[in-house]
Order: structure tokens, then sequence, then C-alpha cells
């Protein structure tokens, strides 16, 4: 059921996500995690983008995508509207952070929050022994060109939801093969985590 070519994250997702599910992507790119959730979970889906060019990409695979930004907040979706919103590889690219969350979790039952981890040990080994901003597999840009605004940790999101009164229902630590299950601190190159009120 779940193709052997697909991202890991996508797959991990999917797993998530329960058939039927509506499901919001805040920040969806060129739709691929959303039309595989239609394809795979039956879910209805809809997306939210920025960026023009992946929009018409998007409407190509007949997808339902609205051209916003995400930081204006999601004032034309109704409180309970999703079963799922998701944000994956793009909470760093956000200007308000916690009112993206915020909103996220009113339209949506649960959000989905997937991110690279700054603090994988490659990236701590390149700012600390070459004394440069990190470029790894899961952080490619330099910091000249990366849309990332915000560089956070594994532990720096769950003292984020603590603080703020969020409920991690599930969490997944990846690696660029797999599943990291010591220490994803330091191993663990992108985070999913699951989230609620």
């Amino acid at each position: 059921m779940i193709k052997d070519n697909v991202q890991l994250d996508y797959k991990i997702i999917a797993g998530i996500i329960e058939q039927g599910s509506r499901v919001l992507d805040l920040g969806c790119g060129n739709g691929e995690l959303i039309a595989y959730l239609s394809s795979v979970r039956n879910a209805k889906v809809q997306g939210i983008e920025l960026n023009e060019d992946a929009i018409y990409k998007c409407v190509e695979k007949g997808l339902s995508v609205f051209h916003s930004d995400i930081d204006s907040g999601l004032a034309g979706y109704p409180d309970d509207n999703f079963d799922y919103v998701i944000l994956n590889q793009s909470l760093q690219e956000t200007k308000k952070v916690d009112y993206v969350i915020k909103e996220a979790l009113r339209v949506g039952k649960k959000a989905i929050i997937g991110f690279p981890n700054f603090a994988h040990y490659r990236a701590r080994f390149m700012l600390f022994f070459r004394g440069q901003a990190p470029v790894t597999t899961s952080l490619p840009y330099h910091w000249h060109d990366t849309p990332n605004l915000r560089f956070l940790s594994i532990k720096d999101f769950r003292d984020y939801c603590k603080q703020s009164n969020l409920k991690i229902l599930d969490s997944h630590y990846l690696s660029d093969t797999g599943i990291i299950h010591l220490f994803p601190n330091i191993f663990a190159r992108n985070v999913i985590f699951v989230v609620t009120k």
C-alpha cells in the first residue's frame, strides 16, 4: 500500500493519518505530500502555499491549494475544520511560530509538525570544529540563501510544547535511512511530532 520510493517522512505521516481524514497542509510546496495522502489514505486534502510556481504544480495534480502566507493566519477557516493540520518542513521558515501553531490547533484537532534537527551531531561538528554555519542533508542551504528563519532542536520543541501547554501525542526521529531510537537530539536529522491542545 505504501510505495517504497516515497520519502520516509511522507510514509510516517501517512501512517499517522487515519483513512478518510480531513487534512490541511500549511506550506504544502508542490503538493507531493498531500497528493500522496489522498492516494494512500483517501484523505480529503487542502494546501496553503505562498510560492506561485509550487501552486501551479499543485493545480496540475488536481489539488485544492490556496495562495496565502501562513504567518497571516487561517481566519477563513472555522474551528476544528480538519482532523490534521500539517507543518512539515515549514515551521522553521515561519515568522510567527507561536501564532501559526495556535492557528493550526484552532482549525485542526491535531497538528503534525516536522522539522530538521539543528542539534544533529554533524551540524554540531561543523559549527564547533569548522566554525561555520552547518550545511547538511537536512539543512542543505548556506547561511546566505537559506529560507530558514529558525534553527531549532528536538529539545527546543519539547520545551516549547511544555511552556505552551501542548500535548505531544507521538514523536518520530528520522535519519536518512530509518528511525532513530537512542539519543534523538544528537542523532536524528529530522523529527515529526504529533501535538494537540
